[in-house]
């Protein structure tokens, strides 16, 4: 099957890309509802950026980030977990990976990684921050693989269920 990875157009594409988030993270119609506008107003930030991967008939993946910013609601969550561990530096002059999903009919083909490694590959930025459910994960080992370390553990975002990791990483990520 013929995947083509490339630039994507979320704010166009939002319905298609939650669709697929949706899937791989098993969220609601009413969690998608508020995602939706999420998604749609970090692509108005400076340095937003978004890519796709896509089958002849429909997207399977994507990726977008941004350069952090100290003011975005993720930063002012994150910061003081990082900062007890001194590890606050890492949202300064960071890529923000801030999602990445692949429709689980399309995972374990190293669609993830190439969406984050291409992603990357275009930042200005020398590092790059994220969060993932602490777990022990597929999600996980990728990022790990790629050069991610924990800078953070069980970081409590408002109303998930579940905590968070953060990992940050040197650019360019490591090719494994």
């Amino acid at each position: 099957m013929d995947l083509v990875i490339g630039p994507l157009d979320l704010s166009a594409h939002v319905d298609e890309a939650l669709a697929v988030q949706a899937v791989a993270f098993g969220l609601g119609p009413d969690e998608v509802a508020v995602r939706r506008q999420i998604v749609l107003r970090h692509m108005t930030y400076p340095g937003a950026r978004a890519l796709g991967a896509s089958t002849a008939e429909r997207l399977v993946g994507f990726v977008y980030g941004m350069p952090n910013d100290r003011t975005h609601w993720w930063s002012t969550v994150v910061e003081p977990y990082l900062r007890a561990r001194h590890n606050d530096h890492w949202l300064d002059d960071s890529f923000v990976i801030t999602e990445l999903h692949v429709h689980p009919a399309y995972q374990n083909r190293g669609l993830g990684r190439s969406l984050i490694t291409t992603i990357t590959d275009g930042a200005d930025q020398p590092r790059s921050i994220l969060s993932a459910i602490d777990t022990e994960s597929p999600a996980r080992a990728l990022y790990r693989s790629l050069g991610y370390q924990d800078l953070a553990r069980q970081v409590l975002f408002p109303s998930a269920p579940k905590p968070y990791a953060v990992m940050g990483a040197p650019l360019p990520l490591l090719r494994r």
